[in-house]
């Protein structure tokens, strides 16, 4: 047999290496994401939460935020490297992910649940307007907030991924609005517990609800009128032609992976990452800090 010529034994060659290179690359583990989150440092209330990251690892914890006042409810922005946040008394904040270039959105210092549009220009929040908590936004880069004056008073804001229109629970329902002017645009057809739902959050296809509600329990302690509320955390569809799925008793609200296949919610203290499918939990540690369960942890998108 006559030998190959050299130029086709190269093009041979090269053509392996990529389809080698190609196969290793869809079989490779995605690299550690960031999570951040609000939390304290254990067996001591003199000084107030911040922010701390972490790698979905579990490596790389640290503070990013630090201060006299509470930093709370981050949410990251869709480049990844930014995270706003209230700062409670305050208002909203943004703060790079290596806890650089720290800046002051809003200066209302009841403002609260900021949440990033999908295009990186706008950041909702919640602003109190005659006792009742109303949609807001502000520009990312910085400049004046408005009023969505045809929104309805709502909890947490979910964009959807085309950043024309936002989910809001409010009145016991989650509600899809117009995201220029609130105008209501359809409901979700569910049932709510109004108290406990202010920081629902919606999966990245707009299709699943994640949010803590009441629960049963026959054995929670007696609070002098009664048994005490227990909770749980829950999934529900959007709209919702089934009862709401419960997760896991007495724990904290849930951010989305940027896939929505797995939630990040805090139990006991500690950072859960849970697959929504297969319910397989992964705990990271987060001392000597306890990490707050009073809203979602935030979970890096790319």
């Amino acid at each position: 047999m006559a030998p190959r010529p050299l130029k086709a034994v190269l093009a041979a060659a090269l053509v392996a290496a990529v389809l080698v290179l190609g196969h290793g690359a869809a079989g490779a583990t995605p690299a550690p994401r960031w999570i951040v989150f609000s939390g304290h440092l254990e067996g001591t209330t003199a000084n107030p939460p911040q922010l701390l990251r972490v790698r979905t690892d579990g490596t790389g914890l640290r503070e990013i935020t630090s201060g006299v006042k509470a930093a709370i409810q981050p949410t990251f922005t869709p480049d990844g490297k930014q995270v706003v946040f209230t700062r409670l008394g305050s208002g909203v904040f943004r703060v790079s992910v290596d806890g650089s270039g720290l800046r002051r959105l809003t200066s209302g210092g009841r403002d609260i649940y900021p949440v990033p549009s999908p295009d990186g220009k706008l950041v909702a929040f919640l602003r109190p307007v005659k006792a009742a908590w109303r949609l807001h936004v502000v520009p990312l880069a910085g400049g004046p907030a408005r009023i969505l004056k045809q929104a309805p008073p709502a909890g947490r804001a979910s964009w959807t991924r085309d950043g024309k229109a936002m989910l809001i629970p409010s009145g016991g329902d989650l509600i899809r609005v117009d995201a220029r002017t609130g105008r209501p645009l359809a409901y979700g057809g569910l049932t709510l517990d109004i108290q406990t739902t202010q920081d629902a959050t919606v999966s990245p296809d707009g299709r699943t609800v994640a949010y803590v509600g009441p629960r049963l329990s026959t054995g929670a302690p007696d609070c002098g009128e009664g048994r005490c509320p227990q909770f749980a955390l829950y999934l529900a569809r959007v709209p919702a032609p089934h009862r709401p799925r419960k997760l896991v008793n007495d724990t904290g609200p849930a951010g989305w992976s940027p896939d929505g296949k797995s939630l990040a919610y805090v139990h006991l203290g500690a950072l859960n990452l849970r697959t929504v499918a297969s319910g397989r939990t992964t705990t990271i540690s987060t001392k000597p800090h306890l990490a707050g369960g009073d809203a979602p942890p935030t979970w890096q998108p790319r």
